[in-house]
């Protein structure tokens, strides 16, 4: 069984929808990554370069999030998912984009997209 680095709630600002309001205005998108790997290297050296840099990828994801815009948080979903994969021990990735302002004309908690890639438990 791998090891799991979780990063919840990542939160940014971008202009996705396939409304032209949505690419105007802009609305927070909501990321949660669940990387799957091998964590003993890293435990073992006790040395940030034997694991994923959860801050770095962090980084990366937010210009994602903020970047150019896509009509789908499918689309979107996909795209993030493939950047936690360029990461070289990450052997499997689930990937969720909410979208808690989505254009849904009636009361909701969330609308949310989750992508599994690589290998993983699932």
């Amino acid at each position: 069984m791998r090891d799991r680095i979780t990063l919840r709630g990542l939160r940014a600002r971008g202009r996705h929808g396939v409304f032209d309001f949505e690419r105007r205005e802009g609305q927070d998108f909501v990321v949660d990554a669940v990387l799957h790997l091998d964590t003993a290297p890293a435990a073992a050296s006790d040395d940030v370069g034997d694991t994923v840099h959860y801050g770095l990828l962090a980084d990366r994801l937010v210009r994602i999030v903020t970047g150019e815009p896509v009509n789908l948080i499918e689309t979107l979903a996909e795209r993030l998912a493939a950047e936690c994969l360029a990461e070289s021990l990450v052997a499997g990735v689930e990937l969720t984009v909410h979208k808690p302002s989505a254009p849904i004309e009636h009361e909701f908690e969330d609308v949310s997209v989750t992508v599994r890639r690589g290998t993983g438990p699932w």
